[in-house]
């Protein structure tokens, strides 16, 4: 009778351990739906039910930004911070995750628009180093090689002067320009040469540039990209008022 006690619950046991596995593997799947769906709060609830997972902590950090891209302007701040801490939540729980460090990356380059200018500089410096460290983890990363792209290009904006007032009053801005910037771009495009963004900061960096020529042809090439975010929605209104401004 005993031993048919403990048959009993070691059965019991693997019952409940076989649903709490397919519970949490169904919130992510359910999550990536909504988040295909562009439903990202839905996507955010389902993550949560699998919080103990760096792999739903990066997607829960990735869903907080792709929504305060396109939400309004007092809602942003708080969803940029929330995947802000998803994404610390992810690489203390995985250091080896490489997506962690490109979405608090994300999460960081946002949340400077609410920062002063010594936070600001700093925050340069934390979003290049977690690019850098999630490009180390994966070469193959796409999105943080673009988002360095995008960041190379706003430090090449800066003029020489305004660098060095900022080394002398608040702090040293990270090295980088317009040709790192381009560098990146196009390893980010050569990963993954259907993601709308990469096209369409590669446009914005030839805008910059003086480059007329080479950003229309970038922004027409992100015409011809999927819509995959909510986001890419209002690139492409952009999209159109610069090329026919051209």
């Amino acid at each position: 009778m005993v031993k048919l006690k403990y048959v009993f619950l070691i059965f019991c046991l693997i019952v409940f351990s076989s649903l709490m596995l397919n519970k949490t593997t169904d919130a992510i799947s359910n999550g990536d739906k909504y988040f295909l769906l562009m439903r990202y709060r839905d996507a955010i609830a389902w993550y949560k039910l699998d919080s103990t997972s760096s792999e739903a902590q990066w997607k829960i950090a990735k869903a907080n930004i792709c929504y305060g891209d396109v939400t309004t302007s007092s809602e942003k701040e708080q969803y940029y911070r929330a995947g802000e801490q998803a994404a610390e939540k992810c690489i203390s729980m995985d250091p080896t995750n490489s997506n962690g460090y490109t979405w608090r990356a994300a999460a960081f380059g946002n949340i400077a628009m609410y920062e002063g200018s010594t936070s600001r500089v700093k925050l340069c410096t934390s979003i290049k180093n977690d690019l850098l460290k999630a490009i180390q983890l994966n070469s193959k990363d796409d999105i943080a090689y673009s988002i360095l792209g995008s960041l190379y290009r706003e430090i090449g904006n800066i003029s020489w002067i305004e660098k060095q007032l900022a080394m002398t009053f608040i702090g040293k801005i990270p090295d980088g320009g317009y040709v790192e910037s381009e560098q990146c771009f196009n390893k980010a495009i050569a990963i993954n040469a259907q993601l709308m963004r990469h096209w369409y900061e590669l446009g914005l960096l030839y805008t910059y540039w003086d480059k007329p020529e080479k950003a229309l042809v970038a922004f027409q090439r992100a015409k011809t990209c999927p819509v995959l975010i909510a986001s890419d929605k209002n690139k492409l209104i952009d999209i159109e008022k610069r090329i026919s401004d051209q």
